[in-house]
């Protein structure tokens, strides 16, 4: 059912997930977007965010609060990205983000990186 729906279609469910707890952001739609991003890679079944999802949820977290850990590498990711102004391979990208998404620890989260 999640790959039926378009994208923007998407973060308006994460986002009415949000407005129905209660749960007050600065920006809920970029929040939104970021868990987005986490579904689909793993309604895509990408190994290492899948491994990732799994070792975090034994670590202790909730799977929304895993969510979140592996959303901070994605906008880590992002941020690295579009601060050096790098434009390299999108494989050697990708492959730079699923490294980081394997060191990913509960610690390390909780600690502000990889």
């Amino acid at each position: 059912m999640w790959f039926e729906l378009d994208e923007q279609e998407r973060i308006v469910l994460v986002e009415a997930w949000y407005r129905a707890a209660h749960i007050k952001l600065p920006n809920v739609t970029a929040h939104a977007a970021f868990h987005t991003i986490i579904e689909n890679q793993l309604a895509m079944n990408l190994e290492p965010v899948v491994q990732a999802m799994h070792r975090l949820t034994k670590e202790g977290l909730t799977r929304h609060d895993a969510v979140h850990a592996i959303g901070s590498v994605v906008a880590e990711h992002l941020f690295d990205i579009l601060s050096t102004g790098q434009s390299d391979d999108a494989d050697a990208s990708q492959a730079r983000y699923l490294a980081a998404v394997e060191r990913l620890t509960v610690t390390s989260w909780r600690q502000g990186g990889p």
